[in-house]
């Protein structure tokens, strides 16, 4: 997983609550366990219209907001299923970090999983982040995950709270796969061990 220690791009503004994961990566894209690809689909029936044509209102086709890395959105973003495939869409897509009142808990649980940040703030603030991202190519924001701030274009700065576990994980690049790599002198250690004195775990029979 890519570490994330410091974000500098340009921020999409999502005016909307309840964006399901539905939204985010429809069912019909499910199919695979690439990681990859699925930027392509991603919000793919608000980007898209049924003959494939991009929509040109939807804000990620705007030319500002095309290569965004942030999305600034307002309650309960990534409700809906649990599928892991909306992280790995938004990752896929070029997006590192979400700006959210609040999140659904298990789309939050993954975000952290796949490298992306997903940053809680009160509304009012949201808001006037939102307000930022409509500027459009002057819309960037840069976010600082060890100092735990956001800074915008006009020099204010906004801080943000998170785990210190998360952030761990984030500023080193470790997933579910990385934190038990780094266990692995004491996994050897202790299979070797455990090898020695039960030989018969292991298909060996004991003397």
């Amino acid at each position: 997983m890519e570490e994330f220690t410091t974000l500098t791009g340009v921020a999409a503004p999502l005016p909307m609550v309840n964006i399901d994961t539905d939204a985010i990566i429809p069912k019909q894209f499910l199919t695979t366990i690439k990681r990859t690809g699925l930027g392509a689909h991603l919000f793919n029936d608000l980007r898209f219209d049924e003959e494939g044509n991009e929509r040109p209102d939807f804000v990620l086709n705007k030319p500002p907001y095309r290569e965004s890395k942030v999305l600034v959105a307002f309650d309960n973003f990534g409700c809906g299923s649990s599928r892991e495939h909306a992280p790995w869409a938004l990752s896929d897509f070029g997006i590192r970090c979400i700006i959210a009142p609040n999140f659904a808990d298990i789309f939050y649980n993954n975000c952290f999983k796949n490298g992306i940040l997903p940053i809680a703030l009160p509304k009012e603030t949201v808001s006037r982040l939102m307000e930022v991202a409509e500027r459009g190519s002057n819309a960037t924001l840069s976010i600082d995950l060890e100092a735990q701030e956001i800074s915008d274009p006009d020099g204010n700065i906004v801080s943000f709270d998170i785990d210190p576990f998360r952030k761990y994980c984030l500023l080193n690049g470790l997933d579910d796969i990385g934190l038990t790599m780094e266990k692995a002198n004491s996994i050897d250690e202790f299979e070797g061990s455990q090898r020695a004195n039960q030989p018969w775990l292991y298909g060996a029979a004991s003397s």
